[in-house]
């Protein structure tokens, strides 16, 4: 294909393409399974999108076309229009041709970005010029796909975990990640319901409240849900279990104004927001600061006790 000029449109095979960027895409077989039916009534509208890498066309833009191509009877070829890309131009338009059509997932997103600072070497200042955002932006998306654990990236990219429920997981620390993704598999848990159970083991005081959700998930969600209480903790007193609520709820709220101010804290605030939150923040450090003493002075009583 070396007489191939870049802008040109040819109709290739569709066993020809290839599809090394895929990793980069969201499985999403309904759509896959309309793009069918379009392409069996309508034909092909628009070409696909490739680069050459060693004589194979390579999909930029139009997997959902070539995996459903692969299937209309009788359709055996595709057009395809050259871009010519260098590795990181490729992942830049991965990311810059499939916003017009489906939005890019925030989990897309990040692992766009993740390829291009840890496989390709560009630093969070050239990823953000290369996808035209800025430094802030690349550095959620690069802690996104960092922070997910192995197994629920692997689930991720086989359709076997939804976003919605891998952008929860991503709130756990890995080792509690691996666990609610065996507890999810193993219980058959829905998206909604896998989600429910990241909340509460989020929200959980300490590590027998969190047993209990993993062994039960479908009881502590019912708990959760009559009057929105923490999973009961048969160990502890009345007074105890009303602690642990407590204490729950703060950890819960303290872990999201963590990974907010964390992840995206200034940059999503304006010169506006910044006056007006001031004295707020002034006085989180404050009394945080104040709780933490005395949250220290108790647990050195307790474990002393």
């Amino acid at each position: 294909m070396s007489d191939w000029e870049a802008g040109q449109v040819r109709v290739l095979p569709v066993d020809a393409f290839g599809q090394h960027y895929r990793r980069y895409r969201l499985p999403d077989a309904e759509a896959e399974t309309a793009m069918a039916r379009s392409l069996e009534r309508y034909g092909q509208v628009a070409p696909v999108v490739v680069c050459l890498r060693e004589e194979t066309p390579e999909i930029l833009d139009g997997f959902k076309r070539v995996t459903a191509a692969r299937v209309v009877p009788g359709m055996r070829g595709l057009s395809a229009r050259l871009l010519a890309a260098d590795e990181r131009a490729a992942k830049a338009a991965i990311y810059g041709l499939n916003r017009g059509s489906r939005p890019v997932q925030e989990l897309e997103e990040a692992w766009v970005v993740h390829a291009l600072v840890r496989e390709d070497g560009l630093t969070q200042v050239e990823t953000a010029e290369l996808l035209g955002r800025d430094k802030s932006w690349v550095c959620r998306r690069l802690a996104l796909v960092e922070r997910l654990a192995e197994e629920a990236r692997e689930d991720l990219r086989l359709g076997l975990l939804a976003p919605t429920a891998a952008r929860a997981l991503v709130q756990l620390p890995a080792g509690n990640q691996v666990e609610v993704l065996a507890c999810a598999r193993r219980e058959g848990l829905t998206a909604t319901e896998l989600r429910g159970v990241v909340a509460l083991v989020q929200g959980a005081a300490a590590r027998p409240q969190v047993e209990h959700v993993l062994a039960r998930p479908r009881e502590a969600l019912s708990q959760a849900q009559a009057g929105g209480v923490r999973p009961h903790d048969p160990r502890l007193s009345g007074a105890g279990n009303r602690v642990a609520r407590h204490l729950g709820q703060l950890l819960e709220q303290l872990a999201r104004m963590e990974n907010w101010l964390r992840h995206r804290g200034r940059a999503d605030l304006t010169r506006l927001d910044r006056g007006l939150l001031a004295d707020g923040f002034a006085r989180l450090g404050s009394d945080a600061g104040a709780v933490a003493t005395l949250a220290a002075d108790l647990y050195e009583e307790l474990r002393l006790s």
